[in-house]
């Protein structure tokens, strides 16, 4: 921001431990994939001395090694952690994956940083998916300043680019998106396309010439001052009129000259409390050169610009009975307050957590609460257990920095921590905390998987729960109705990273099988039904017969047992005898072999015989009987009905409200939202909607959002049970 021009000394392998809050930044790069997050990344660290080369996708700091299906695909999975060191300041520089499939691990980021850069692509422009990310940060109220990256090969320049960030960004104050510098470009090369060889600073009017190889400080050329002076004056005047000081406004339009000094003193404050979105640019360093473009500058900017630790405001901190408690953050002699915002395997460490200490200062060797975290519908059961902190490290790159201890601010790996998991909260043994999770988002396509052998079924449970315990954004499913593992992921990207995790870290190979929805059946109508079990072969024979009745009951009932007999025709010992034959029957199934349901079976008369008569006699005749009265009467196949709610841009809603047409959904209404977009809510049968999640995402261009809450069970159409039969007929 200031332009200055010095060779500011790094931490040649990354930045160790801090010794004070307010020497800390913490700040998240978030954007689409392609957006060059990972690559400006590896720039600021090669810009801060922490690299010597250009590093690669696979070897940028993460808590653990990169999975192979990342390295294969090119694109970051997974929230990874860069320290490094910048004019006396240690910045944590958290790179998050840009897919959608990759949400929860985005939210983490934002959880444990204190400001953002909003990194997006001049040859891809602003899409909806790109709006859905700021969404993002808005939601959590991130401060963020945006960087234009690949303005070496495209035609888009920062000032399209700006007006478009504008557009899709600024809301009611465009004025909140301006930017700090203007590229300078130089001769265009035989492809037609002009180099960015500098940049000239706004505020400072200084020429920043990268051509060289090094970053140059000039003066600009005459003939490029008044591009400058108008660019340069709409600065000005966005940064005074969100200025906290009310005077700065009316010097100004009273023809004051405002110092340098005062804009940029002023700019800082706008910037950390997010107000004002400052839009720069970045390219990688040229061969030989250890500065990219712009990388200086941001760097300058994350250590003068963004919030400190204890600027940023507090998630809801309560004791374990649910009790608010205060907690002032940033204080490194205070309670001691963390919170796992990522969990890995190392195949040589073991678990590896990824803390950010909020407040207190936590150290090797000590035993802490670990507390959370309302996640037993995922899989993951609530933590309330003391555990020991082992090694501390500083990660960069596949190398662990011990340190000595993590102030109130800082981001820490903690080894072995076996009990913790994602979104855990740790806090001192005497002196137990929980902070309130960050909202994560749902998984809502199913991935049915089997072992593929005897010996990867013995390693299958071990191997699932550890890939839970790692990605809260997975939910595992035991499903009772229909005996299959399901694991529920955010699209198929996800799903594939998570099979790949299970062959590659954990020694599990699985087959992945068409997924089962839930069905079950019912009468249509009442039945008379009639069971006789009778066998005699010499000694005790075998003596039970009974006479019940079934009727239909309203949805959500279940199986109600009545007993009507009179006169001891079926001995009283033997009634609960007849009734588990009958719900044993019914979880079995009749017709379709899907478990009976909201049904009444009423028992009416037996005989029993005084020897041969016998509990398991009695359980076979009312399993009978129940057969025989499903024989007799029209049964129903029920599907299980979801109540949808889709959040859709208004240039989708007529595609959606079709293809939920399409899927026998019934839509209930559509209502507009304060963000703009359009609420849709409708019911629909879950066998219409087992790959939601992606087509959705295909049809909205990855706009979209939406939930799905189970209703009820109703009949399945017959149009409907004919392709299901069909389907069950057809070859594997």
């Amino acid at each position: 921001m200031g332009d200055r021009n010095k060779d500011h000394p790094g931490a040649a392998g990354g930045a160790r431990a801090a010794d004070r809050p307010a020497s800390i930044r913490n700040v998240v790069l978030v954007g689409p994939t392609g957006s060059g997050k990972t690559t400006l990344v590896e720039a600021l660290a090669r810009t801060a001395g922490a690299v010597n080369r250009a590093g690669r996708v696979e070897d940028g700091g993460t808590v653990s090694d990169h999975d192979e299906i990342e390295q294969r695909r090119h694109r970051s999975v997974q929230l990874s952690l860069v320290p490094v060191a910048w004019d006396g300041f240690k910045i944590n520089l958290l790179d998050t994956p840009g897919y959608a499939d990759f949400l929860g691990e985005l939210r983490a980021g934002l959880r444990a940083a204190d400001a953002a850069l909003f990194v997006v692509s001049a040859s891809d422009g602003v899409d909806g998916a790109t709006r859905a990310l700021w969404d993002e940060c808005a939601a959590v109220d991130m401060p963020r300043a945006i960087v234009v990256t690949h303005l070496e090969s495209a035609r888009t320049g920062v000032e399209e680019m700006t007006r478009l960030c504008a557009e899709a960004f600024g809301g009611d104050d465009p004025d909140a998106v301006l930017p700090l510098y203007l590229p300078l470009r130089g001769p265009a090369g035989p492809d037609g396309q002009a180099p960015v060889t500098g940049l000239v600073g706004l505020l400072t009017k200084k020429l920043l010439d990268y051509s060289g190889g090094e970053r140059a400080e000039h003066e600009p050329d005459a003939d490029r001052v008044p591009l400058i002076e108008e660019a340069r004056t709409r600065l000005i005047e966005g940064i005074i009129a969100g200025s906290e000081d009310e005077t700065l406004m009316d010097r100004y339009v009273g023809g004051e000259d405002v110092d340098t000094a005062t804009l940029i003193e002023d700019l800082e404050k706008a910037v950390s409390r997010g107000s004002f979105h400052p839009v720069l640019c970045a390219a990688p360093a040229p061969p030989g050169a250890r500065q990219g473009l712009g990388t200086v500058e941001l760097l300058d900017l994350i250590t003068r610009g963004c919030p400190t630790p204890p600027e940023r405001h507090a998630p809801a901190v309560t004791t374990l009975d649910g009790t608010p408690r205060e907690v002032r953050l940033g204080d490194p002699g205070g309670p001691l307050l963390a919170e796992v915002v990522k969990t890995a395997s190392d195949p040589y460490v073991g678990r590896m957590s990824l803390v950010r200490v909020f407040s207190g200062t936590l150290r090797p060797d000590t035993v802490v609460h670990v507390a959370g975290h309302g996640l037993t519908d995922r899989g993951h059961e609530d933590h309330d257990v003391d555990e020991r902190v082992s090694a501390l490290t500083s990660p960069f790159g596949k190398q662990q920095h011990p340190v000595t201890h993590a102030v109130a601010g800082d981001l820490v790996c903690v080894a072995k921590l076996s009990r913790a998991e994602t979104g855990d909260t740790l806090s001192a043994r005497e002196d137990p905390l929980l902070m309130r999770p960050w909202a994560l988002p749902d998984p809502l396509l199913p991935l049915a998987v089997e072992a593929h052998s005897k010996a990867d079924e013995d390693r299958l449970s071990e191997g699932l729960s550890r890939l839970a315990a790692e990605d809260p954004t997975m939910r595992l499913e035991h499903n009772r109705d229909t005996h299959q593992v399901v694991l529920w992921c955010l699209g198929e990207a996800h799903a594939e990273v998570a099979l790949e995790r299970l062959r590659t870290r954990y020694g599990v190979r699985v087959d992945v099988v068409p997924h089962r929805v839930a069905l079950r059946e019912t009468f249509a109508e009442p039945a008379p039904g009639r069971g006789r079990h009778v066998k005699q072969s010499g000694g005790h024979g075998q003596f039970a017969i009974c006479e019940i009745r079934v009727e239909p009951l309203p949805a959500g009932s279940g199986v109600e047992f009545a007993d009507e007999v009179v006169g001891g025709a079926v001995p009283r010992q033997f009634v609960p005898s007849v009734e588990k034959g009958i719900r044993a029957q019914a979880a079995r199934g009749l017709g379709s072999g899907h478990p009976l349901t909201d049904v009444r079976v009423t028992l009416l008369d037996g005989k029993a015989h005084s020897v041969d008569s016998s509990d398991a006699a009695f359980q076979t005749a009312g399993a009978l009987a129940l057969r025989e009265a499903a024989a007799e009467a029209r049964l129903h196949v029920l599907e299980p009905v979801a109540e949808v709610t889709v959040l859709i841009g208004d240039a989708y809603v007529g595609a959606v409200l079709s293809d939920l047409s399409s899927r026998r959904g019934r839509v209930l209404g559509t209502e507009q939202t304060e963000g703009g977009r359009v609420l849709v809510r409708a019911e629909i049968p879950e066998l219409e909607i087992d790959r939601y999640a992606v087509e959705l995402r295909s049809l909205s261009h990855g706009t979209a959002d939406f939930h799905r809450r189970y209703l009820r069970h109703e009949p399945v159409p017959e149009h409907a049970v004919r392709r299901l039969r069909e389907k069950a007929a057809a070859p594997a």
